[in-house]
């Protein structure tokens, strides 16, 4: 394998670590009403035989802060949502008027804010653990390149330095969202 496709391979696994967090925190719940809570809940929709994301059976809008509405594109589905909801682990109580579903977000309480940067942070640190992976995996492929003749001595350490400017690049950048999510969490924002 070469310098450049392990390098390659290795920027690759890291950046999916840091989109994959992103998506995450998106669904952690902040006080305030953003679709971002609820779209990529899955709705299991009997009339469909399937389960799909929020998101493709309905248009979710923020009529205020403090709301979230579900207006179902098929009128057939409302139940549906409604009962995905409310067994979601969201701690919302859904509310049907017959043509869209309200979501009223209660503000959180301090104990409560607490809990959500502790679960960020985990997250976090389970990516932090996937770049971590990543710079190993790459460090194997130099080491294995080297004994195979692939790679020079040289080639190896500097793919390896190389490497580890990466980890610290993608740990900077899981921590910087960390901070943002947590910083937004504890203001309610």
């Amino acid at each position: 394998m070469s310098v450049s496709a392990i390098e390659k391979e290795c920027v690759a696994n890291m950046s999916k670590a840091v989109e994959f967090l992103k998506q995450e925190v998106r669904a952690v719940r902040t006080g305030r009403a953003h679709p971002g809570l609820v779209e990529h809940l899955r709705i299991e929709v009997s009339s469909y035989g399937s389960t799909m994301e929020l998101r493709e059976l309905a248009t979710i809008s923020v009529p205020d802060p403090g709301t979230l509405l579900v207006k179902p594109f098929d009128p057939g589905t409302l139940k549906d949502i409604e009962k995905g909801l409310q067994t979601s682990d969201l701690g919302i109580a859904p509310q049907n008027d017959g043509k869209a579903v309200r979501l009223p977000v209660p503000p959180l309480s301090g104990e409560r804010r607490q809990q959500m940067v502790l679960q960020v942070k985990k997250m976090g640190e389970a990516q932090k653990v996937v770049v971590r992976n990543a710079r190993r995996d790459a460090n194997k492929a130099a080491d294995a390149a080297e004994k195979a003749k692939e790679i020079s001595e040289d080639q190896s350490k500097d793919l390896k330095d190389v490497v580890q400017k990466h980890t610290k690049k993608y740990e900077d950048e899981i921590q910087s969202i960390l901070t943002a999510k947590a910083k937004e969490i504890e203001s309610g924002a």
